[in-house]
């Protein structure tokens, strides 16, 4: 059943960050403030100060995205980027009716919404785009598509943008929306006008450090997507499960990007790697670790999600719904021999 949920941060009333006539308060005022919050979170169940992720193991660690953070998500291609914030939105907005922004600067409205499709209803893309469905899909269709309408997700689609535009684009969707997180689909396409024009690592600088001041202005949690450099293809040391997971200094172009983020978040995929097993043999076929390696007022980890790949979904990882047949991962591994697919 969705609720409602306005995930005010716990530790900040949200006229404190806000623009006024004055930043300046009593220390009372503040600890009054705080110790309000506190008792409101230890009445809550779930021990989610933020807006909830959608995904259970992740919110244990991060306690929800909190307002006025930047959280950065990376990873390298085919690693599942947009398939994860997608999956994000979707739990977000269906399950806990979160009003949600989206700026996509790399595809359409109309393969953004083919992709919400694809994962809510759970049709492979592919017959989303020729319209090939069997009976029983169209059904499917008709029966899933429904969570999906009037659901508060809001998108923006623009060929190319700059920062100063999407901070007004921003501004004026909070106030008119409503709108309670933004998602950006990915920063490196975020431009900067008559600024830095010809050092991209001085513009990455401006706009991180644009994208911060953002969100602690609109007291609201932004997510963007984040390039990833090519260091873990090329360097020779970095080989085994360990070797290929992502590191802080993996980030492209990041500049103050990872010093400016509240919360740095990597997917890997070790299957992408031919890498099947851990040191404990545990299989890692599907499976997606989601590495939070920087965390600024919490906890830093690792938790494990099911990536199915075909549904450009990732879920919460129940062993139990999915068993692994040795015999087929064998064959699996034995058909996919050889080098990483660079």
């Amino acid at each position: 059943m969705a609720q409602n949920n306005n995930s005010e941060n716990l530790f900040v009333d949200d006229n404190i960050d806000a623009q006024s006539q004055s930043n300046c308060f009593h220390i009372n005022d503040l600890l009054k403030n705080a110790l309000q919050k506190l008792e409101v979170a230890a009445n809550r169940p779930d021990g989610i100060s933020g807006l909830h992720s959608g995904f259970e193991s992740l919110d244990k660690i991060t306690s929800g995205w909190q307002n006025g953070d930047l959280i950065v998500i990376s990873g390298r291609p085919a690693m599942g980027k947009t398939a994860f914030i997608l999956s994000m939105i979707r739990n977000m907005a269906v399950e806990h009716s979160t009003s949600i922004g989206i700026f996509s600067l790399g595809e359409t409205d109309v393969q953004i919404m083919n992709r919400l499709i694809v994962n809510c209803c759970e049709i492979p893309g592919e017959k989303i785009k020729n319209g090939q469905l069997a009976p029983y899909e169209w059904e499917q269709l008709d029966y899933k598509i429904k969570e999906l309408y009037d659901a508060p997700i809001y998108i923006d689609c623009p060929a190319r943008l700059s920062i100063q535009e999407f901070c007004e684009k921003a501004k004026a969707m909070v106030i008119e929306n409503g709108i309670q997180i933004l998602f950006i689909d990915y920063v490196q396409r975020l431009t900067v006008v008559n600024k830095y024009s010809e050092n991209r690592y001085n513009e990455i600088n401006y706009i991180s450090r644009e994208l911060k001041s953002l969100a602690r202005e609109l007291n609201i949690p932004i997510i963007v997507v984040s390039q990833m450099n090519r260091n873990i293809e090329y360097d020779k040391y970095r080989i085994g499960a360990e070797g290929k997971k992502p590191q802080l200094t993996d980030l492209r172009d990041s500049g103050t990007l990872c010093e400016d983020a509240d919360l740095v978040c990597f997917i890997h995929r070790p299957e992408y790697y031919h890498i099947y097993e851990d040191e404990k043999g545990n299989s890692l076929f599907g499976l997606a670790d989601i590495i939070i390696a920087k965390h600024r007022n919490g906890a830093t980890g690792d938790i494990q999600l099911r990536f199915k790949s075909e549904f450009c979904r990732f879920q919460e990882n129940k062993e139990e719904d999915y068993p692994i047949n040795k015999d087929i991962l064998d064959k699996y591994k034995d058909l996919y021999k050889g080098d990483p697919p660079f």
